[in-house]
């Protein structure tokens, strides 16, 4: 825990300043034993309060830090759930013929649970002095998603052609000499979301479901590898 001034959390002094007249006035402490006593709480409570506050991530524009710290705080909360969700499909499927399927979930959540890390990769990227997405880097990323729209299906496909008129729109706005981070931002927010929403509708038929019906386990097999193809695309979108 770094250190932080006090005098940028009035609280915590107040909260110092209370101590210190209880010790000497109450207690009949002396006062050359609560000063240090309440100099170190106004000091340790400064360094808990900053803590606890969003880092900075110096991206040179408000709206845009809010909303990959959001993406972060999403981030993180759909790779909890599926933590959550690996050891509950670990309980679930335990015969041998569900093994497929339980390695297939515990992979989609495993892949998952890799995102904060790389939602903190993106932030370090967006905020050096070559931030600023390219031509060639937005039209490779956009061929790679155009290459996997014709092969794909259902929920996994709709995502792609979502990520492609993203992208579409992310060149525009470089084409045109202008910032196009944010837009890629609200790509991978939206990656995000959708994953949370197959992760819940994945937790919802392993708890619901005939988990031994052969036919079952081939939906829930969809499902997980719709997860991962959301994580693919993730990785498209990261600049290496």
């Amino acid at each position: 825990m770094k250190l932080a001034n006090p005098f940028q959390y009035p609280l915590v002094i107040l909260v110092a300043g209370i101590t210190l007249m209880l010790g000497v006035r109450i207690v009949n402490l002396p006062s050359q034993i609560m000063l240090p006593v309440a100099g170190s709480l106004a000091l340790l409570g400064a360094s808990w309060r900053r803590s606890q506050e969003p880092v900075s991530l110096n991206l040179d524009n408000p709206e845009l830090e809010q909303q990959i710290q959001l993406v972060q705080s999403q981030a993180q909360d759909l790779a909890t759930k599926a933590g959550e969700l690996r050891q509950e499909a670990g309980k679930l499927l335990v015969d041998s013929s569900q093994m497929e399927l339980l390695v297939a979930v515990q992979y989609a959540c495993d892949r998952a649970v890799e995102l904060p890390p790389k939602i903190t990769q993106l932030a370090h990227q967006l905020s050096g002095s070559d931030s600023l997405l390219s031509i060639p880097e937005l039209q490779k990323q956009l061929q790679q998603v155009q290459a996997k729209i014709p092969p794909s299906q259902g929920i996994a496909k709709e995502q792609l052609q979502k990520l492609a008129t993203s992208l579409t729109n992310n060149l525009r706005l470089a084409q045109q000499g202008r910032d196009a981070r944010q837009a890629q931002v609200t790509s991978l927010q939206t990656l995000v979301l959708d994953s949370g929403g197959v992760l819940q509708n994945l937790q919802n038929r392993l708890r619901n479901a005939n988990l031994s019906d052969v036919q079952t386990q081939g939906e829930l097999q969809e499902l997980s590898q719709e997860l991962s193809s959301f994580q693919d695309n993730f990785d498209l979108l990261l600049r290496k």
